[in-house]
C-alpha cells in the first residue's frame, strides 16, 4: 500500500473514510481510473501496473466504471480490440 492509495481514497471515496476505503484498493483503483485526473491516473499506472490494473477491470462490480471509461481501459490495457470490449457487470434482481 502507497501513500498514494490513501490519498486517492481521500479524494475519490467520498462516502466512505480514507481509512475504510484503503480496505478494498481495487475499489480505490477503479474510482480513479473512472473518474481520476490526468495526473491521478499517469501515477495510478506507474504505481500499480498496467497487470493490476487489468485485474481492477476483470473484477470490476456494477457501477465501478461508466461506459466511456470501461471502454476506454479495455483498450488501454489491451484486454479488447475495437468493438470487442465485453459488456459491462450489471446488477441483477431476483
Amino acid at each position: 500500500m502507497t501513500p498514494a492509495v490513501y490519498d486517492w481514497a481521500a479524494k475519490y471515496i467520498w462516502w466512505q473514510t480514507p481509512e475504510e476505503a484503503v480496505l478494498r484498493p481495487q475499489r480505490v483503483m477503479a474510482q480513479v481510473m473512472d473518474l481520476g485526473t490526468f495526473a491521478d491516473v499517469c501515477d495510478l499506472e506507474k504505481v500499480a501496473g498496467p497487470d493490476a490494473l487489468a485485474d481492477v477491470i476483470r473484477h470490476a462490480e456494477p457501477g465501478w466504471f461508466s461506459p466511456r471509461s470501461w471502454h476506454f481501459w479495455h483498450r488501454r490495457l489491451g484486454l479488447a480490440s475495437a468493438g470487442a470490449v465485453p459488456a459491462m457487470p450489471v446488477r441483477r434482481f431476483a
